[in-house]
């Protein structure tokens, strides 16, 4: 399996929450603005929850994490339009969590497929295993290449999926018809289609983001 380019972040946070970092790096985090609360392991979670990302028009562009989305908001690039009633702690403020930010200033969004990358490839696939069908956190799961590279299978979106290991293990450098398994889907580009695939899917757990997903 080579090994994949991990995407360059930009300024409204293609960090979707199946692959948003455990931390947030010290060049995103605004001095004195660390949050905290009693519970590390509760603020861990809350803080990787998801966040739909609007444009200035409105229009649903991203979704990313709890952590990603109030960096955001402090740094004046974006501002809160729906809020979750937990908070999170500074040093000196405690600040509503949102469910759903806007972007300040009109961002272009190219219509392009997202860059191949293994938080992309997990993001596409939902963090399932494409053999087994269990879902798995990001730590638990690889990539498999469909056609084994031995065989001439390239890193390419058609033929790398989210795979866990004791699958990838059991599969090996066989074909999936050679190790008896089925693909659960087709693996396909992540374009912007999918995308919006994704935001109404996770739309679904949460109301306040119904209103935003109207296309």
């Amino acid at each position: 399996m080579s090994a994949m380019r991990q995407d360059t972040p930009n300024p409204w946070g293609h960090r979707p929450p199946a692959a948003v970092d455990s931390a947030a790096t010290s060049s995103d985090t605004p001095a004195g603005s660390r949050f905290h609360n009693s519970s590390g392991t509760r603020r861990g979670s809350l803080m990787q929850e998801p966040v739909l990302v609007l444009n200035a028009t409105y229009e649903p562009i991203n979704v990313t994490a709890v952590r990603r989305a109030m960096v955001l908001m402090l740094k004046g690039v974006a501002q809160a339009e729906e809020l979750h009633s937990s908070e999170v702690h500074s040093a000196a403020h405690s600040h509503r969590v949102p469910s759903v930010i806007r972007l300040v200033a009109y961002r272009h969004i190219p219509q392009q497929s997202r860059a191949l990358s293994r938080k992309n490839i997990l993001l596409r696939d939902r963090n399932t295993c494409q053999f087994c069908g269990r879902v798995f956190p990001s730590s638990e799961l690889t990539l498999d290449h469909v056609v084994p590279r031995s065989r001439g299978g390239r890193s390419t979106w058609e033929n790398l999926v989210a795979c866990c290991y004791r699958c990838n293990n059991s599969k090996g450098d066989r074909t999936p018809e050679e190790a008896g398994f089925k693909l659960a889907r087709r693996p396909r580009p992540f374009t912007l289609h999918t995308s919006r695939q994704l935001m109404r899917l996770i739309g679904h757990r949460d109301e306040r983001w119904r209103k935003y997903l109207f296309y």
